[in-house]
């Protein structure tokens, strides 16, 4: 497998990495950077929450807030780069978040937040997964779950 550290210029596994990786686009890519990553143990990424994401619009105006659905989906898109980087990127790959346990919300996450995903694979077989998230800013958790996910082949299926 390619190190995600040479593959990318710029940060250690910046967007164009990020991009050959996950299918999202925006404004559902929710990772910005990878700081760290063991393919299949462990991830550690950045979302820097901007003033000029589209859901601040209705969510809501007066005190914005991110919705803790799509904090949530930025942990399992996190997660899902544990599986997909240990397969180096195979073309057809998609990953599918198919459970969500235990959630916890601690803390809003507002413009200017910038978010810490922290996954570690509690297992993970050729066909599913399933990881321990939370997501800290400033060092104190705002979200934390349990989140199970599918693997999927489109190009076989």
């Amino acid at each position: 497998m390619s190190d995600p550290a040479t593959s990318d210029a710029g940060p250690p596994y910046g967007s164009d990495w990020i991009r050959r990786l996950l299918p999202h686009r925006y404004p559902m890519l929710m990772i910005d950077r990878v700081l760290e990553i063991e393919p299949g143990r462990r991830i550690v990424a950045l979302k820097n929450v901007s003033h000029n994401e589209d859901f601040f619009v209705g969510h809501f105006p007066e005190e914005p807030v991110m919705p803790g659905v799509l904090v949530i989906e930025a942990l399992a898109q996190a997660a899902g780069l544990i599986a997909l980087a240990q397969r180096d990127g195979a073309s057809g790959l998609h990953i599918y978040l198919t459970g969500v346990d235990k959630a916890k919300f601690r803390r809003p996450v507002v413009p200017g937040d910038q978010l810490r995903l922290e996954a570690e694979v509690i297992r993970l077989r050729s066909t599913h997964g399933r990881f321990a998230c939370r997501a800290l800013v400033d060092d104190k958790v705002a979200v934390q779950a349990i989140c199970s996910s599918s693997i999927l082949d489109t190009e076989r299926s």
